[in-house]
């Protein structure tokens, strides 16, 4: 050439070439599928058809993050080293509520009860948590459920997280749970199904 390039001219040339090579490296890479989206939690559409209460709160407070939520509910089911991790983060988590869809609410001691972890839900009530029915039917409280029942006689077909019955928590909760599960089948005898996860080893407790 019979001009020298300049310096910003050399430079834009050593891009433009980095550039062309790799972009060509990339056409030689094998082609992959994109990654799928992670699901999304969806809130169904809402507008009032009704009068708006006298009542409007101020939401001064943050609310807990969703995601958080669910993943502490999840852990709740089997993981008893990240419940204490999540609870030591975020104790507010104790009573946090996720809804899986089309009103599936579910805490943290519901997803304990239902897989028979006796060792988390423990845990729970030591710090607070709120019990409800099916937990102490998993836990083999025999003198609340009588008296739940007592009261509301209905209660016998109430459904727990994902539709789970008094039954079937009372099954997950082995051998304490057993005369709970006898008092059930006195007041209402349904078929009682093998429950597969019962099946597989107990994880020991961190």
């Amino acid at each position: 050439m019979s001009e020298t390039l300049s310096r910003r001219s050399f430079a834009a040339l050593g891009a433009t070439y980095l550039l062309a090579a790799d972009g060509q490296a990339a056409d030689d890479k094998p082609k992959t599928d994109p990654p799928k989206p992670t699901p999304s939690p969806r809130e169904a559409p809402f507008e009032r058809d009704y009068p708006p209460p006298g009542f409007q709160p101020p939401w001064k407070k943050s609310q807990l993050n969703r995601l958080l939520v669910q993943d502490f509910v999840i852990y709740a089911h089997s993981d008893l080293g990240m419940v204490k991790q999540l609870l030591d983060k975020e104790p507010r988590l104790l009573n946090a509520t996720m809804d899986w869809g089309e009103g599936d609410w579910e805490t943290g001691l519901g997803g304990a009860s239902h897989m028979g972890r006796r060792d988390i839900v423990e845990l729970f009530l030591a710090k607070g948590a709120r019990i409800d029915l099916f937990c102490a039917a998993m836990m083999g409280q025999l003198e609340a459920v009588r008296s739940f029942l007592t009261l509301q006689p209905a209660l016998i077909d109430a459904k727990g997280p994902h539709g789970l019955t008094l039954h079937f928590h009372a099954q997950v909760g082995g051998t304490e749970a057993q005369p709970v599960l006898g008092y059930l089948q006195s007041v209402k005898k349904v078929d009682l199904k093998p429950v597969p996860f019962l099946l597989k080893p107990a994880k020991k407790s961190q």
